[in-house]
């Protein structure tokens, strides 16, 4: 197994001898195993896979950035990269701009404008920055040469090669981020497939040009994952930081505790989130060793769905507060 995979490596994605994959093994050590799979014996959807392969090359830049995420930093340096420098101004510029657009999809989804914005500008600053590595080189890379995630980015590079098919596009056209998203609203291709929706009415949902159709698929995504019309994402608590508050607020993301459950943990929640509402308590370092406390609730989860991360959740969040607040102005 790790002899093949060096082989694939050290021959930049060229073929190791063919593997014959177990039906029951979810995960595929190398190339050939996988194309063995995929192609099920059709030796013409074998020749179409070898032939993408070919043309695939190893980016081990992928696999460095993959291992040092931005999301892994404290909220404090996040934030001054994800929310500061301009961000919600050109956010406010952004919604004022599209206003008649974003206010039309917004309605029809349920989820607020300044939301769609906000996620719309986190991911690509507003469809400027969507990425320039080759998906199929991403991919490829991924699903062979990162073992912690083989399985995800297996089933996306198969997800790909059917969305390209569909679209009848060359697969080697599509460009995106590191780890493979593509678009305005950066859909992995099992998302776009899944869940990218028209908002223009053309018949296609263009992420990579259409702005009604970026924010419509951002808005379907979130409508799909839960999101509650009217609802909060989070409030502010105050406690007194015990080291099992502590530790509660850094397990895993999962709505499996209540308002009502944090209280009677002596979590000081407002009253106006009602006692069985679903809830995660989590902290956000502002400062070195210094911690502001919050309790995040549906719509919080409905938006982590999006993006697999609290510090996400948060920025997404107040920038979508100061795009509320600014969208007035003239």
């Amino acid at each position: 197994m790790m002899k093949s995979l060096l082989l694939m490596l050290a021959s930049m994605f060229t073929l190791a001898a063919h593997a014959a994959p177990s039906p029951t093994t979810a995960v595929c050590p190398d190339m050939a195993c996988f194309i063995e799979r995929e192609s099920a014996g059709d030796p013409a959807l074998r020749a179409e896979w070898e032939s993408f392969f070919a043309q695939t090359q190893y980016r081990d830049n992928i696999i460095r950035i993959m291992n040092r995420p931005g999301t892994s930093r404290p909220w404090y340096a996040f934030r001054a990269n994800n929310v500061a420098g301009g961000q919600i101004d050109e956010g406010i510029a952004f919604y004022q701009e599209n206003r008649a657009l974003v206010e039309k999809i917004a309605q029809r989804y349920g989820v607020p404008g300044e939301v769609l914005v906000a996620v719309l500008g986190i991911e690509t600053r507003y469809g400027r920055n969507t990425g320039s590595f080759r998906v199929a080189d991403v991919l490829s890379t991924l699903a062979f040469a990162y073992p912690k995630r083989a399985e995800f980015f297996q089933s996306e590079l198969r997800e790909f090669w059917h969305m390209s098919r569909e679209l009848g596009r060359d697969p080697f056209q599509f460009t995106g981020s590191y780890a493979g998203a593509m678009g305005m609203p950066q859909f992995m291709p099992s998302s776009y497939r899944k869940w990218a929706a028209d908002g223009d009415g053309d018949g296609f949902a263009d992420i990579w040009q259409s702005k009604a159709d970026a924010l419509a698929s951002i808005a379907h995504y979130l409508k799909i994952h839960g999101w509650q019309s009217g609802g909060a994402i989070r409030v502010a608590v105050s406690l007194n930081p015990t080291p099992e508050l502590n530790a509660l607020a850094e397990q895993k993301t999962a709505m499996t505790r209540t308002a009502g459950d944090f209280r009677r943990m002596g979590v000081n929640v407002p009253s106006s989130v009602g006692a069985h509402e679903a809830a995660v308590l989590y902290r956000l370092e502002t400062a070195p060793d210094e911690y502001h406390y919050a309790l995040g609730l549906n719509n919080f989860y409905a938006i982590w769905q999006y993006n697999h991360s609290r510090l996400y959740v948060e920025a997404v969040t107040q920038i979508a507060e100061g795009i509320r607040a600014g969208r007035l102005k003239p």
